[in-house]
């Protein structure tokens, strides 16, 4: 391969652009990552709130907020926390496994593995430590890691294809 500097510069306008991909994919991915792991911790803590009450207290707690509350029967105290539990305990569930069945954290790890990687790549080959013939190898080594995650298309569609 030819070690041409408009090549070269070519290649490092496509790092640049993939690493533009893998940014906004980062800006994306792990604020919803956060999002559904905030659920799920905070749903588990409610669902134990909930149930909390009557495990502990028993018959004490329910006859002491049937009266407060004027209701008619315990059941009006612990059917109530029990659905609400029962609610919040799915969201949870929901929320944890969504987060695992996308993969989120791994996808996260792979994407910033693989943006060090690029700016290394990059580094070398701007200061002419790495033959393009490598250079280029490195760079689908590190990509392949991360398919489901695209080329800044905001930056590419005025510039020429690579």
């Amino acid at each position: 391969m030819s070690d041409d500097p408009r090549n070269r510069e070519e290649l490092l306008t496509q790092i640049e652009d993939r690493r533009a991909g893998i940014t906004a994919f980062l800006h994306e991915v792990r604020p919803r990552r956060n999002r559904l792991t905030n659920v799920s911790i905070v749903s588990s803590a409610l669902a134990a709130v909930f149930v909390a009450g009557p495990a502990l207290g028993g018959v004490g707690f329910t006859d002491t907020m049937k009266q407060d509350l004027s209701l008619s029967t315990a059941a009006g105290v612990w059917r109530p926390l029990c659905i609400a539990a029962l609610i919040v305990s799915l969201v949870s569930v929901i929320s944890a496994n969504l987060s695992k069945t996308h993969d989120l954290t791994a996808r996260i790890a792979a994407a910033e593995v693989c943006n060090t990687e690029l700016e290394a790549v990059m580094t070398s080959l701007h200061y002419g430590h790495l033959s393009m013939e490598d250079a280029v190898e490195q760079y689908h080594h590190c990509v392949s890691k991360v398919p489901f995650v695209e080329e800044d298309h905001e930056r590419t569609a005025g510039s020429a294809p690579h």
